[in-house]
């Protein structure tokens, strides 16, 4: 296992992420076994939430499908293993909250949860299945005003 993978396991060991992983992959009742660089892998996980065919807490990809199956699915393996280093990165749960608000600002800007949150697009959007919405369409009236408004503004310049 290469070094920062050594470091991603450690950093979400101790900063709690992946014990919360493996409570919520009990909860749902999936089946933990070893993946690659570190990872733990729950398959035929069965609560309703979240929708996602995959996520990520800590070191922890949970997934409603089989274990191999995931393993097959490349792109999005490593879309998830890109969250397990958001993960401690940003000091485990505190992630949370500051996913949700990402989250939250994207639907606010597009109508996705993940078109304009930076740690979907930091882990890849098209690797995690989701599109790159543009705008929604007042937005994008009011951002190409305020830049034809900032092109025609005289530029003042510095005296020496």
């Amino acid at each position: 296992m290469r070094a920062a993978y050594r470091v991603r396991l450690v950093a979400n060991l101790v900063n709690g992420s992946t014990l919360f992983g493996v409570l919520v992959a009990a909860a749902g009742r999936a089946r933990l076994a070893r993946g690659r660089d570190g990872l733990l892998i729950g398959d035929r996980y069965r609560l309703p939430v979240p929708p996602a065919p995959a996520f990520t807490l800590g070191n922890v990809i949970m997934t409603r499908i089989e274990r191999d199956a995931l393993l097959r699915q490349e792109a999005l393996l490593a879309h998830e293993a890109r969250h397990a280093t958001q993960f401690a990165w940003c000091a485990g749960l505190v992630m949370l909250p500051l996913y949700f608000t990402a989250a939250g600002v994207s639907w606010v800007l597009t109508g996705d949860f993940g078109s304009r949150n930076i740690f979907e697009r930091r882990a890849g959007l098209a690797d995690g299945g989701y599109a790159d919405r543009p705008l929604r369409p007042a937005l994008a009236r009011c951002a190409g005003w305020a830049g034809r408004a900032a092109a025609t503004r005289p530029r003042r310049h510095r005296q020496a």
